[in-house]
């Protein structure tokens, strides 16, 4: 079976630190085993053939309605993520199919106009929003009406974590945590310049001097530097100097630019999420039915779950219709 065959591979050719198929801990209701892929490439698909997967093409990374099409959205992102996750398990014979499983997943909870709306959710919300805790909520509950996409413990426990502050239990869910801060962090640098809010003169020259000038140059020291560091090891981390000239690639950004991006759109955008939360809250009934399916849904979080499902355009949409007065209308 083709299975078999990749279990094969998987014995012979991954590290002894990387997590094979066979030992998944497995799901969280049992169900009859595929014959042709393992455990990690079937949630991978399912997670592609998602619907919060379709619509992440349709919701801001850092700069809302750009004008031009090339710059970043939480797709684009995603999928950025998975390719240097994967480049960085092949480096270190890890598991590929895991780490791209997490990846292609990792922001499937994230809300319309990117930052923005988590920080206006996490601030209303009395049990609070993380994205990445919405994100493991997305596959264990939101997704398949109900059912949820019935993922193995160590796609969730590498969705759940993979934030800067999470602690995955596996090496590929590490893997993928630095992909994104390398992915976001330097493709975001790409969208500020190309939109005018940064020139590349102005980033941090220790930065500049660690990884180079352009995103490609970046990116590639970055795996380089993670793979000459952790290969061999039971670890996956960055050099401590990469390490340093990274947080401050980070902390420069959120200086000169998450936080002043596109200010205007930025405070419409929390304005819009602020009265749709309320307005929900105060009348739950209006909510999806969907979203009120179970008696342990409080109606904040069932608002939290129908707001931050909404691409961006949707999201305005739903705005217009409620608060915008239509035009004959008295």
């Amino acid at each position: 079976m083709m299975k078999e065959k990749t279990y094969e591979k998987e014995r012979a050719f991954l590290a002894p630190y990387a997590k094979k198929s066979y030992e998944s801990l497995g799901r969280l209701r049992d169900e009859p085993a595929c014959a042709m892929r393992t455990d990690f490439q079937r949630d991978r698909d399912r997670i592609i053939y998602s619907k919060s997967f379709l619509r992440l093409k349709n919701k801001t990374q850092v700069f809302f309605a750009p004008d031009g099409d090339h710059y970043m959205s939480r797709l684009t992102h995603t999928l950025d993520v998975s390719q240097i996750a994967r480049s960085l398990a092949r480096g270190l014979s890890l598991n590929e199919d895991l780490a791209e499983a997490i990846a292609l997943g990792h922001d499937l909870g994230h809300t319309p106009f990117g930052h923005v709306g988590e920080r206006v959710l996490s601030s209303l919300c009395p049990e609070g929003f993380r994205h990445s805790e919405q994100s493991l909520r997305v596959v264990d509950v939101l997704e398949k009406d109900g059912r949820g996409l019935n993922l193995t413990f160590e796609v969730r426990d590498g969705i759940v974590n993979h934030t800067k502050n999470g602690r995955p239990s596996t090496l590929e869910g590490v893997a993928v945590s630095l992909a994104d801060r390398i992915a976001y962090i330097n493709h975001d640098i790409e969208d500020a310049i190309r939109a005018g809010f940064l020139r590349e003169d102005e980033l941090p020259a220790e930065a500049v001097l660690a990884f180079g000038r352009d995103t490609s140059a970046r990116i590639n020291t970055a795996i380089l530097d993670i793979v000459e560091e952790s290969n061999g090891k039971p670890y996956v981390r960055m050099s401590p100097a990469r390490a340093a000239a990274l947080d401050k690639l980070r902390s420069f950004m959120f200086e000169h630019v998450y936080e002043h991006a596109n200010k205007l759109i930025q405070e419409s955008a929390e304005r819009m999420l602020r009265e749709l939360y309320l307005y929900f809250t105060d009348h739950p009934d209006r909510l999806p039915a969907q979203y009120l399916r179970t008696a342990e849904t409080s109606v904040p979080r069932a608002t939290c779950d129908y707001l931050s499902s909404m691409t961006d355009k949707y999201a305005i949409g739903v705005f217009k219709q409620l608060f915008v007065p239509r035009e004959g209308s008295v």
